[in-house]
């Protein structure tokens, strides 16, 4: 009996002892997730096209068709989608498309904020609209002369929009969109 109850002891001592040797659990605190980008830096971007931007360095740019162009951010999972057309006496035509196409976007956007843009010694005018919400694109533009050329510019994103979680690469990218517009200058037909 003496040799059960020293035994047992033992076994007790030593259960509380690996059982009181574990770490105590305590929470992590709070924390936010931090994303830091480079300060961009802008390169001049000319071609035979009619028109000729600055565009960020770190971006990669691919020509389409009709000189339309593909901005590709690979480490943001965004592009910026630039299109070109000739106004041949239908600008109220295109203006009204461009309108259109960004305001479809009204049902998911909580806010659509509209800055004009006028450059009357480059001949530019036009419109960048920033979309706060969980829309498809965050940010858009039209640049125009209003004789010959007009140019569209929007942003998607490769991922559902959950602006939240996207707003740090969105603020950036709606920034070089905004230089890309105050840098349009037209090549042919002034």
């Amino acid at each position: 009996m003496l040799k059960k109850s020293i035994s047992l002891f033992f076994v007790l001592i030593t259960l509380f002892f690996v059982i009181s040797c574990k770490d105590e659990v305590l929470p992590k605190p709070a924390s936010q997730l931090r994303l830091d980008y480079p300060v961009a830096k802008y390169a001049h971007f000319s071609n035979h096209c009619p028109f000729e931007f600055e565009m960020n360095e770190d971006a990669v740019i691919k020509e389409d068709k009709d000189c339309g162009f593909s901005i590709h951010y690979p480490k943001m999972k965004a592009t910026i989608y630039l299109t070109y057309k000739m106004v041949n006496k239908d600008i109220d035509s295109l203006l009204r498309d461009a309108q259109t196409l960004t305001y479809k976007h009204v049902i998911k956007a909580d806010d659509i904020m509209e800055q004009p843009y006028v450059n009357y010694n480059k001949k530019v005018y036009g419109m960048f609209y920033r979309v706060n919400g969980n829309a498809a694109t965050n940010a858009q533009f039209y640049a125009t002369d209003s004789i010959k050329h007009f140019v569209t510019g929007s942003v998607y994103f490769y991922a559902k929009p959950k602006y939240d979680s996207i707003m740090p690469a969105a603020d950036y990218i709606k920034n070089d969109m905004q230089r890309l517009l105050e840098t349009i200058n037209w090549t042919q037909g002034r």
